[in-house]
Parts: C-alpha cells; structure tokens; sequence
C-alpha cells in the first residue's frame, strides 16, 4: 500500500520536478532516500538531513531545483522557522514541493501510527489550507499549486488508478484526498542589476506599425534587444522592418532584430524569436499595436519585484477603445479565461492576450514540457500558459488599456479559431486537469 500511494504521490511531484535541473528531499535522517524520493523523476536525486542549515546549497542563478518536503510540516512544530531558514538559501527560481498531510483526515492519521502502518515520525501537526497559505506568506512564500492527491491507496483492478485520476475535479468531494501536493514560490525581487530584456514583435501585413513600436517604445532602464519575426506577409512588412532595423539599431543602446519565419502563424514566429534572442527575460509585443508599448515596462517591473515569474497582460479590465474587440469576443475570452482557470486551478484574468513576461531559462524548461506533452498550439498562448500553471511559476495579471488598430485588419477568425479554443481546453482538462499527459 505504502509504495502504491508513493507512486500516486511521486507522479505529481514529478509534473514539477522532471523540468527542474535537481531534486533535493529534505529527512530528518539524510543518510537514507525515502521511497518516495526513489520513485519521483528528476534529473538529479539527492537527499540531506533536515537539521543542517547548509543541507541546501546557497542558488545559483539560472538554476532550478526542487525542494521536497515529504509530510515534514506534519512532524514540525515550527513550520514558519523552517521555511524562512529554506528562503535564505533559495533562488527565485526555485520551488518547495510539501506533501502536506489531509487536516480532515488526522484521526486516521494518528490511528495509523497507533497500530503500527506508518513509520517515520509521528503526525504532530495538521494545517488547513488557510493556515498554509498564511504561513507561506509570513515566510517569504507564495502558495502557487495545491494539489489534491491519493483517495484511493491500492490500484484494486483500476479502480484505485480512476478514483485518484477523477476526484481531484469533483467539487467538494475532491479535499478528501489523503494529501495535497503543494508548491510554493519564494518570492524574491531582484535586487541587483535589472536583467536584459528581448521584446519579440510577431509581425504580419503591420507594415504601418513597425516604425511606431521602435518610435514608441519605452525606457526598461535594463540592456533591451527588439526581435522583429515576419511571416507571410504581402504588404512590405518585411521590406519595412528591413529598413527601420537598420536605422535604430543601435540607437539608445538598443539592439534590433529582423528575423523571417519559414513556417506559419504566431506560434511558430514566437518560437523562433524566442530562441534567437539573448536576453535575460522574454515577452512578446503585437505588432498590431492595440496592447501599448508604453504599457511593457509594468510587465517587466512586476517580474523585477519578484511579484511573479509569469506576467500576464489582461485587456478585460479597463474598458475598450472603438472597435477593439467586438461583444461576442469579449464574451468568448471572459468564458475561456474562466474555463482555463479552473483547468489549471490559477487564477487567469484573459488567456488570449499577446503579451506575456517570462524568464528565457524558464521558457527552455518549457520547451522541454512541450516536446514531452506535444505540439498542440497553433496560437502560442497555451503553450506558454499550460506549463506556467504545472511547472509553478506563479502567476499574475498586468491590466492594460486595449486599444483599436490604427493600421491592418485582424488576423482572427472567429468560429474556426473559438473551435480551436475549444480543443484547447478540452487538452487541458485532459491532460492537465485529469492528469491523463503522457507522464
């Protein structure tokens, strides 16, 4: 039974872990792995003893690693010493994986210890999760995926396997799992130098707006690149970015890119821009111009204090300029951001809009992700936003005033591409929300 709820428990461990560069399991004895860590996938396992204040070696930058906490909060009796000790030692882009024991079940728990089925530590403590929120936020942590996890502890012919796979989006009935899974995020703000920035332009017959986005675009006070990406156009967009590319580069430090894609669509541009630029963080700007670029520096500041490690534009909030989005778009985007939020269990004001933040070594664990799940985007946002929610970043919604296009016509289509959207949730619920990816 043991080594049945572990594989449970390891699978959802290793949504996170397997993109992670190492996995360190912290016991209170380091000499053994538990089983627990044996069954998780990461490319590096380690494990080090709880009481050492040097068990987790100071970050390193660029270095993503997860820290496992196999029902330690349950054996402590000061949890919020012990993750403010975790936060000293952690980079931004680390995470603490808990196996948190299930309040509601507690007597079972200590029954459990009572006749002799479990080993280790006796279950001291049980916190709801309104207490692990709370202390996550007094030790420096946001709480950034809880999980329920383990319903059923034997496979009982499949049946164990559908019951853990379905109850996690039963509501109500899904907090009788045994234990949730969570994730947490330290949050740290950079507190040296502002890291580089490459800002990439998808462009497709925007020829009237290339020259303004340079012309607009404002001071990041950072090392900031411009990555133009034609496709496909028939007006002289790629002429025109040609031209300004050569005239600003270099202008105000900046660095200006042309790139021509050889495949179709916004997705695919984004990829090759993504994997051309230098900088330290990635976003992406519409050359359509309806997301201002005088608003991109509150995505970059928002990522800089720390307040997240995925910043998402959301259009939703403020009212709209002239024909910017028309009334049964704005409906379709309000009910596919509510949708995909409770797919991905995070808060998403609007799934659709172009322009996201993230850091460029978070973007290759996510092309890692997506070599293993497939190539399913054709508009790019999902791609981005599913392994956001999986792999933890943290989450949050930039408002900006959408405004109407001065130049060109959308390249949206709406039934074919809301049926597009349609399967994209449908994937995402699936695989994500199920569980049923191909790990």
């Amino acid at each position: 039974m043991k080594a049945w709820i572990y594989r449970v428990i390891a699978r959802e461990v290793s949504r996170l872990s397997r993109y992670a560069d190492a996995l360190i399991e912290l016991t209170a004895d380091g000499d053994r792995a538990g089983t627990l860590l044996a069954a998780v996938d990461a490319p590096v396992r380690q494990v080090a003893r709880l009481d050492d204040p040097e068990a987790v070696p100071v970050a390193e930058p660029n270095y993503r690693r997860v820290i496992l906490l196999n029902g330690t909060f349950n054996h402590s009796l000061d949890i919020q010493a012990l993750l403010i000790r975790l936060h000293g030692r952690m980079g931004r882009g680390d995470r603490v994986s808990v196996i948190v024991y299930n309040s509601y079940l507690a007597w079972l728990f200590r029954l459990a210890d009572r006749l002799g089925w479990r080993h280790g530590p006796r279950a001291t403590t049980f916190i709801t999760r309104t207490d692990l929120h709370g202390l996550a936020r007094l030790s420096g942590f946001d709480v950034v995926r809880l999980r329920p996890a383990v319903y059923a502890p034997w496979h009982f012919f499949g049946l164990g396997t559908l019951l853990n796979r379905l109850m996690p989006s039963v509501p109500g009935l899904r907090w009788l799992s045994l234990v949730a899974v969570t994730t947490l995020r330290p949050i740290r703000p950079d507190t040296a130098d502002r890291p580089s920035l490459s800002i990439v332009i998808p462009a497709r017959n925007e020829r009237g707006n290339i020259e303004d986005a340079l012309r607009r675009m404002p001071d990041f006070r950072a090392e900031t690149e411009i990555i133009f990406v034609e496709g496909n156009s028939s007006d002289g967009t790629w002429e025109e970015i040609e031209r300004v590319a050569a005239e600003w580069h270099g202008r105000e430090g900046r660095r200006v890119v042309a790139l021509r894609q050889t495949g179709r669509g916004k997705a695919d541009a984004v990829r090759l821009g993504f994997s051309r630029a230098t900088g330290d963080v990635l976003t992406i700007l519409d050359a359509d111009l309806t997301m201002p670029p005088e608003l991109l520096p509150r995505f970059f500041d928002a990522y800089c204090a720390g307040l997240g490690d995925f910043i998402n534009g959301t259009r939703l909030v403020y009212p709209m300029e002239g024909e910017a989005m028309q009334f049964l778009n704005r409906l379709a985007n309000i009910g596919f951001a509510k949708g995909l939020s409770w797919i991905l269990e995070t808060p998403l004001a609007d799934t659709l809009c172009g322009t996201k933040l993230l850091a460029r070594r978070d973007y290759e664990r996510f092309v890692a992700w997506r070599s293993d799940f497939g190539d399913f985007d054709p508009f790019g946002d999902f791609e981005l936003l599913f392994p956001a929610s999986v792999l933890g970043l943290g989450v949050i919604d930039v408002p900006v005033a959408y405004r109407a296009r001065t130049y060109g016509t959308t390249n949206i289509h709406r039934f074919r591409d809301g049926l597009t959207l349609a399967r994209m949730s449908i994937i995402g619920f699936l695989h994500i929300r199920l569980g049923a990816g191909p790990r």
